[in-house]
């Protein structure tokens, strides 16, 4: 287990987390906080106010996990202390304002066509990156691209943005998450300045837009960013979306969706054994770490749905061995990264829970693998449900196979027995049952 002797971990950690946040993000949420003490077992923060605590809990917590100590149960083991102000109270971190500077946007150098490590899964969206980052409203407009948390939608947004902001020096580009559209237009709601903030918007040559399912259920705002989105469209200035999920599947309006699928909708998906223990290697080299070949396939091989698990796993072991001058080797890997390594099922498990599991894997719905459908891809993620149904859940046969729309027994045998099969020959399909599992924990 990783000591802490100083306050060298958090600034490790603040070091990692500057080159993945705007410089305003970071001088809001991070500049302030001081470290109070530090044990083996907790780290004690003092920050402004109770907001900050509660967001970066919420939007960092993942990160923190990666450098601070952690209780049995897998938890942050940080105190925080409220800083108190005797002359005037704590205000909340000041929201950017888009209304006025066209530059503000900082793309993170780091993030650049040339590092993102291509794959199958992920060659296809890469190039549409690119062809856009050439020719801004020219080609795949809008470019919507989706894919699961981890999987480098952020690393393809910063490098057009970085492409376009070398190449096309006088673009007027702007990257916002939907969470940061929302409060700027709250904001300029306030101060009765909407006008302008439609203005600057509108007259923009790239918008670039990250989490976009977080305009969901949100119907005023998302009539202001339809507005804006046709607005753009209609002069050929270059939009590019990206969600967790496809247009199909977000709770939004059809004529939302509809506009969002004008141009490309390109899947991000999991990258396979071979470009993982390529990121693997890549990540190492930049911080100076040597990882043998069989280390990298053993992280790789136990770590398969989250690049920025990958990242986190390589930033564990590099600030170790750096502090114990240790070499890197499985048995090291293991026990340094063990829980992130391990899988348990920690909730008892539902045919229910199941079926979401996989209709969010293959992209379809539940009630498409519980219905008739004889599509190959829909008959495939049925085979896959069954399957798991029956290794994970004791219940009889027959109560297995009628939640599957009132299917037999002998089907959901028949299923079982065809996947159990190709098993043994197919590694894509191990992967896959892998990171559904993975989910199931999550």
């Amino acid at each position: 287990m990783l000591t802490l002797k100083d306050q060298g971990i958090w600034s490790k950690f603040l070091d990692f987390i500057k080159k993945r946040i705007s410089q305003i993000e970071y001088k809001n949420w991070f500049s302030h906080i001081e470290v109070i003490e530090i044990t083996e077992s907790e780290i004690t923060l003092q920050v402004p106010s109770i907001f900050v605590q509660e967001y970066i809990i919420d939007n960092y917590k993942k990160d923190l996990l990666m450098f601070l100590p952690t209780t049995k149960k897998g938890d942050l083991a940080i105190n925080f202390v409220i800083k108190q102000n005797e002359k005037k109270k704590m205000k909340s971190p000041i929201l950017p304002k888009s209304v006025g500077n066209r530059d503000e946007t900082t793309f993170n150098p780091q993030y650049k066509f040339d590092n993102f490590i291509e794959g199958p899964s992920n060659q296809f969206v890469k190039s549409a990156a690119l062809g856009v980052a050439q020719k801004p409203g020219r080609t795949f407009n809008p470019l919507f691209i989706h894919g699961g948390v981890g999987l480098g939608k952020t690393h393809l947004l910063h490098s057009l943005g970085n492409y376009i902001k070398t190449h096309h020096k006088r673009s007027n580009i702007k990257c916002i998450t939907t969470e940061a559209f929302i409060n700027d237009l709250v904001s300029n709601l306030r101060n009765k300045s909407v006008d302008r903030m439609k203005h600057f918007y509108r007259t923009l040559d790239v918008l670039i837009v990250d989490d976009i399912q977080f305009l969901q259920n949100r119907l005023n705002f998302e009539e202001e960013f339809c507005n804006t989105f046709e607005s753009l469209i209609n002069q050929n200035k270059q939009i590019v979306i990206a969600s967790d999920k496809p247009p199909s599947h977000l709770k939004l309006s059809p004529r939302l969706i509809a506009r969002m699928e004008w141009g490309l909708v390109a899947h991000l998906g999991v990258p396979d054994l071979e470009t993982r223990v390529a990121i693997i290697q890549h990540k190492a080299s930049s911080q100076n770490l040597n990882i043998p070949s069989d280390v990298a396939f053993f992280i790789a091989e136990r770590i398969y749905s989250n690049i920025r698990q990958l990242e986190g796993a390589i930033n564990r072991l590099a600030a170790y061995s750096k502090l114990i001058n240790a070499e890197i080797t499985i048995e090291l890997a293991q026990n340094i990264l063990h829980q992130m390594l391990s899988f348990t099922v920690q909730k008892k498990l539902s045919v229910e829970n199941i079926l979401k599991a996989v209709a969010s894997f293959f992209e379809i719905k539940p009630s498409d693998i519980t219905g008739d459908s004889r599509l190959k891809k829909t008959a495939n993620a049925r085979q896959v449900a069954m399957y798991l149904a029956k290794e994970l859940i004791s219940d009889s046969l027959q109560k297995i196979a009628s939640s599957f729309g009132g299917k037999t027994h002998s089907t959901l045998l028949h299923a079982w027995k065809k996947i159990s099969n190709e098993l043994k020959k197919n590694d894509t399909l191990l992967r896959q049952l892998e990171i559904i599992k993975k989910n199931l924990e999550a």
